[in-house]
């Protein structure tokens, strides 16, 4: 009865979700496909393509999930040869950094969780496997899997502080889903204690780390200096990159910025929204406070390089690793306000000093980790990150040794895709 309760609000939900996707996906030129596909719909070259292949099926709801499945996914690649290797994503963000993976066979939106959609969908697709990143747990769709016989792996699973109290007040009616599920291949023991408390066989759970600690670093790092001239920064510029961020922060984060150019002059301010559509926004707020800030997407109309006191506002998708690399300085965003933080080791992987606020709820393993490890540094507010980013300025020794602490952090916590790969080997049918 509660899965039909869940039903009907998926289908009253859908009346405003269809017109938001398509509204969402123009600005990527592929609403209209996106619904489609959202429906269980697929184009003919997709649906041909599946006849006779061992699907692997890898779900990761947005940009971070899949940035953590990609050591994951070049690895089977190497171990299933022979395999097509789905990714599907909800967010159109995370569906374009998917389309970078070039050891994916094919990419599609998740479809919405209603039964018969997800029915129709793994009838057709009749993947070998599931492995769902994080936390992206559906319930008709685990529930239509286990009903298929289909095997689904929970890889990389994790139960934030803000999500736990509100699985733990549904626990019975979560209970189905959960017993659904074939592994839980969880990041950390706090998160396989939850995961059990919430229901899962502990037979099922094991802890096998953190992906995100597999990541390599990009082939960008050899030709920083051709990447410096390409994106027009500053040559002798000290670039600070804030990556990541959302409403609330940017302006506090070019007031800091305005602050700290009265002692370091050549400082240049580098903000990636977490969410591209926010760019043109923000590049108006800067405008109001007197700040010029130039769109990344409208740098070839540029002749000449960009100068100390400007910002450069990040309105395309998957650079910013790009960013990172150039930088002398990194914030990560999401934690000056109350959004729960973002990924701060990617800017550990690029040997970079990187500072983020109090917000870290959802990454509040990863925080602790890096904060033991001396590897970042956790400011209080705006006026902390000032304080905070002098002392860097002023000492680039200090900085370089936490940048190479948040590297050696990388190096002693690797091995999460082996150990979630060797499950996958147990799972995966012959």
């Amino acid at each position: 009865m509660i899965y039909l309760l869940y039903d009907l609000i998926l289908y009253v939900a859908a009346l405003f979700l269809v017109p938001y996707y398509l509204l969402r996906g123009l600005r990527y030129g592929k609403s209209r496909r996106g619904v489609r596909e959202r429906l269980g719909l697929y184009a003919d070259d997709f649906r041909q393509s599946l006849p006779g292949r061992r699907v692997i099926w890898v779900h990761a709801v947005s940009v971070g999930e899949t940035r953590a499945a990609i050591p994951l996914i070049k690895e089977m690649r190497e171990r299933f040869p022979d395999a097509l290797l789905l990714l599907s994503n909800v967010t159109e963000t995370g569906r374009e950094i998917a389309a970078g993976v070039s050891e994916i066979d094919s990419y599609i939106f998740f479809p919405f969780d209603l039964r018969w959609i997800v029915r129709k969908t793994l009838r057709l697709i009749r993947p070998a496997l599931i492995i769902l990143v994080e936390t992206e747990i559906w319930p008709n769709f685990v529930l239509e899997a286990k009903q298929l016989k289909i095997p689904v792996i929970l890889a990389n699973g994790r139960i934030s502080d803000r999500s736990f109290p509100r699985y733990r007040t549904a626990r019975k009616l979560f209970f189905p889903v959960l017993d659904s599920l074939t592994e839980y291949c969880m990041q950390s023991e706090r998160d396989a204690r939850r995961i059990r408390h919430l229901g899962a066989s502990a037979g099922r759970v094991q802890v096998t780390g953190n992906l995100k600690f597999d990541m390599q670093p990009p082939e960008i790092m050899a030709d920083l200096e051709n990447l410096r001239s390409e994106l027009k920064l500053p040559e002798d510029g000290r670039v600070w990159v804030a990556g990541s961020t959302h409403d609330g922060e940017e302006k506090l984060l070019v007031t800091a910025y305005l602050q700290l150019r009265k002692t370091c002059r050549n400082l240049f301010l580098v903000l990636v929204p977490r969410h591209p559509e926010r760019c043109r926004q923000v590049q108006d707020d800067l405008a109001k406070l007197g700040v010029f800030a130039t769109l990344r997407s409208s740098l070839w109309l540029r002749n000449k390089t960009l100068q100390h006191g400007e910002v450069l506002i990040v309105d395309t998708l998957g650079e910013m690793l790009k960013f990172y690399a150039l930088a002398d300085l990194v914030f990560v965003g999401g934690s000056l306000v109350n959004v729960g933080g973002h990924n701060i080791l990617e800017a550990s992987l690029l040997k970079k000093p990187v500072l983020y606020g109090t917000h870290m709820q959802n990454f509040k393993e990863i925080a602790r980790l890096v904060r033991e490890a001396h590897a970042g540094l956790q400011v209080k507010n705006a006026e902390d990150l000032i304080r905070q980013m002098r002392i860097l300025i002023e000492n680039p020794e200090e900085a370089r040794r936490i940048g190479q602490n948040g590297y050696h952090l990388f190096e002693e916590n690797r091995g999460a895709t082996q150990r979630t790969l060797a499950v996958i080997d147990r799972r995966m049918p012959s």
